[in-house]
């Protein structure tokens, strides 16, 4: 792409207030950021509002905006739009189990979902695999949000690469995450907290005129999925733009799976944590859904993208849908604009998932098997560290996978975080499960599920018994099937089940009435 100097200085102007913001979040709602749940969850006191922008920016990420439309663009309704449905279907969920998750964090003090696992069924092992999974499903999700900043760059015709001592180095991205690491070092998750704020107003500025201005340009929607129809004629084999019949299995599982692990991943956890009180995260279970909405209107680009005949550039195929679409669309001020609101889209989530996923590594990893008596101090400095080192471990998912959907990342990331769900999602109910067989039921899925995924060509779909399925659904079965069959046998032949640490009142939800700090102009101080 040719550079673009206008685009380049509006993209320069809102990235470097982003990183003022950054720095400056530290002194926002000022806590001992020397203590891991002040710098790793802001010190549980984010309200209504806060929570809103930081999960709403945590979840809908360079997914939402380069992702799914890519996905739409490329192969049509199955490998993008299940995006819509499974949003609708995991916030009935948030409200029944989130609730429940939080009282019992708060009341033991636990900061992550190693932390309930371990206490819940007296489990070491359990524990330790529960993080490494937070971690592991993390990294293919951080690298989807650098990919997305790599195509924005890109688009504005800014060099990816250049040759330092003979190696192809990624200066801007490279510059990019140094910056985001510095805030996210010193501010912890008050800084994608604030920054989630003018991230979410940039996006929703560039999602009005997406919808009022595109369209124009083809006379209404009609042109539009008619020239959709008219790709999914032309070929069949590789595009559909709705759903065929023997797609419906494998439309159905990615949504279901999806749904199932958003609130698993350690970002969504972290962001949950963070809230106030039960009460917010309700609110919050009712309110995300206006997102799901945008996200709709988002999905449909790839189409627009499809209509204006776009060519994708860089080498990146189909996922530069639409950056290109933006580039054809829109004049060189706004397309800055446009790409600096999604870059800044990609770095928020970035910025909570490193956070998490260090929160996992220093609590469970280092303090549990390493330094058992690591002082608070010492333990947030392994945090703040880890967080820096994860974030350029995520460029290895980019350098090993190179998806012709970077829609994969996400969905490799599921079918991993999924294996969690008998430990932590039905473990805030019941314990019937033994620890053994959780533990040898989760080492089966992990292995089946990552087998699968590489022998499907890294696609995350794959036909059992003739049947297209999304692997982490597969493989979920597998795991509960394990559970449920070993736990009797390994009761019977005396290998028992690990003390429960918690109790029956840790489970209940406070009942505090709402604080000040919830309503009018205080929601933001």
């Amino acid at each position: 792409m040719k550079f673009d100097a206008t685009a380049v200085a509006v993209f320069v102007f809102f990235f470097v207030a982003v990183t003022v913001l950054g720095f400056i979040a530290a002194r926002w709602r000022r806590g001992d950021l020397d203590l891991l749940h002040e710098w790793g969850l802001a010190g549980r006191r984010f309200g209504t509002v806060i929570t809103w922008f930081l999960l709403g920016g945590d979840l809908y990420t360079a997914y939402t905006f380069i992702a799914i439309p890519a996905a739409m663009f490329g192969a049509g309704a199955v490998s993008g739009f299940f995006a819509i449905p499974y949003t609708v279907l995991i916030y009935p969920l948030v409200f029944i189990l989130m609730p429940r998750f939080w009282t019992i964090c708060k009341q033991r003090g636990y900061v992550t979902a190693s932390d309930f696992v371990k206490d819940r069924f007296g489990s070491k092992g359990l524990a330790l695999a529960i993080a490494f999974t937070g971690i592991l499903a993390t990294m293919p999700y951080i690298a989807l949000q650098m990919y997305g900043i790599q195509i924005s760059l890109a688009a504005m015709g800014i060099p990816i690469t250049l040759p330092i001592l003979g190696f192809q180095v990624d200066i801007p991205l490279l510059i990019a995450f140094i910056i985001l690491a510095a805030y996210t070092y010193t501010s912890g998750l008050r800084a994608p907290a604030m920054i989630a704020l003018v991230k979410d107003v940039m996006i929703f500025i560039v999602l009005f005129a997406v919808i009022a201005i595109i369209p124009t340009h083809f006379h209404g929607f009609g042109p539009i999925f008619d020239a959709a129809h008219q790709k999914a004629l032309a070929n069949p084999k590789t595009f559909s733009d709705i759903i065929p019949a023997n797609q419906a299995i494998a439309y159905s599982t990615l949504a279901l799976g999806s749904a199932l692990a958003l609130f698993l991943y350690p970002h969504s956890l972290t962001g949950v944590l963070s809230s106030s009180s039960t009460k917010v995260v309700k609110r919050n279970a009712a309110l995300l859904p206006i997102y799901s909405l945008m996200l709709g209107f988002l999905a449909i680009l790839g189409y627009m993208a499809i209509a204006a005949k776009v060519k994708p550039f860089g080498g990146f195929g189909n996922n530069s849908a639409v950056p290109a679409l933006i580039n054809a669309v829109f004049p060189s001020w706004f397309a800055g604009f446009t790409f600096a609101a999604l870059s800044i889209g990609a770095l928020v989530p970035a910025a909570v998932m490193s956070i998490a996923a260090a929160n996992l590594f220093t609590r469970n990893i280092y303090k549990e098997y390493f330094r058992p008596n690591a002082t608070d101090r010492e333990e947030t400095q392994a945090a703040k560290i880890a967080s820096f080192v994860l974030k350029f471990g995520a460029l290895l998912f980019i350098v090993a996978i190179n998806p012709a959907q970077v829609v994969y990342f996400q969905l490799l990331g599921g079918i991993w975080i999924l294996q969690t769900l008998p430990s932590v999602f039905l473990g805030l109910y019941t314990r019937w499960f033994n620890r053994w067989a959780l533990l040898i039921g989760w080492a089966a899925a992990m292995i089946a599920g990552t087998t699968m995924f590489i022998l499907a060509g890294n696609k995350p779909t794959m036909p059992i018994l003739g049947i297209p399925i999304y692997i982490a659904v597969a493989v979920l079965l597998l795991n509960l099937l394990l559970a449920v069959v070993l736990t009797p046998i390994f009761e019977a032949v005396g290998l028992g089940r690990g003390q429960d640490s918690t109790q029956a009142a840790d489970y209940d939800e406070e009942q505090a009435p709402v604080e000040a700090s919830e309503l009018g102009q205080e929601a933001l101080s």
